[in-house]
């Protein structure tokens, strides 16, 4: 789906294993490849200043897992000093990525209240897809799980629909990433519709099970004009733990969502079923800013 990667690690997240495996992720359709880690600025009394002998230890660093760089990618190692999400924005509009990795641990609203998170300020200052991968997985991957991890993460996407205007950005979005991109490796979607059953009844219209079938087989049909393999489901349940079953059973690649709308997609103020997934999925999350 995507060409040009910015791949950002802080080193305790395990992104920085991803270097080890760029010929998996050229197997993955990508062309350009930006290792970014960001050195954390002392918040001393002194003016802060950069810090050439730990920036150059830092590429160091990541230049060491760059044992096989085939000549098909080009592969750039960027360490600067400063705010991280700062810093990420400046270079995904310098390298014209289309796609960011971040490695971010599971969170409870209270915990990024408290600490704050990179990922929280991207999601609301950029319109870049942002892939979300757990830290305690790619940690813990042995490098055959991880090379094929790499090669397969776009083949396959979960995406879940609901009629919604934000689902229909989402597909919107996905149809317009393959179609512009030639060499997309995505082959296989699958849709899930779940019906909410804490929702009451009467405000699920007459007949809403053949109501999602019919707007799902639309869906369908355009997805696979794409030579998408596409399948569809439709479930009554809770739309969390519905999403997550899915993604365990099928063997998904990453979940897909966006923002749907709200208007600042981890702001206190409104639930949110893709917030819910951003912060909890085990699964590699692929979200789309709106």
């Amino acid at each position: 789906m995507f060409q040009r990667a910015l791949i950002c690690t802080d080193f305790h997240d395990g992104m920085y294993r991803l270097a080890k495996f760029v010929p998996s992720l050229v197997a993955g359709g990508f062309k350009s490849l930006v290792f970014f880690h960001n050195v954390s600025v002392d918040s001393g009394r002194e003016i802060p200043r950069e810090d050439p002998e730990l920036i150059e230890e830092s590429r160091q660093r990541l230049q060491e897992f760059l044992r096989e760089v085939p000549d098909a990618v080009e592969v750039t190692i960027e360490v600067q000093m400063g705010r991280a999400s700062d810093s990420i924005l400046r270079l995904a509009k310098q390298y014209q990525s289309d796609v960011i990795f971040l490695g971010t641990p599971t969170r409870t609203m209270l915990e990024e209240k408290l600490f704050g998170s990179t990922t929280v300020r991207l999601t609301e200052k950029t319109g870049i897809p942002i892939t979300i991968l757990r830290p305690q997985l790619i940690s813990t991957y042995t490098t055959a799980e991880l090379e094929l991890r790499c090669a397969h993460l776009f083949r396959y996407l979960l995406v879940p629909y609901d009629g919604t205007e934000g689902s229909k950005t989402l597909i919107d979005k996905i149809h317009r990433q393959v179609k512009g991109n030639p060499d997309s490796v995505l082959e296989r979607v699958r849709l899930l519709w779940v019906i909410d059953d804490n929702v009451r009844r009467e405000l699920q219209g007459d007949h809403p099970i053949q109501q999602a079938e019919q707007e799902l087989d639309q869906i369908q049909s355009e997805l696979a004009a794409l030579n998408l393999v596409v399948n569809a489901t439709i479930v009554e349940g809770n739309p969390l733990e519905e999403i997550m079953k899915t993604a365990e059973a099928h063997d998904v690649g990453a979940i897909a969502t966006c923002s749907r709308g709200i208007g600042g997609i981890l702001k206190w103020s409104a639930p949110s079923l893709t917030r819910e997934v951003l912060r909890g999925s085990w699964h590699p999350v692929l979200f789309f800013p709106s």
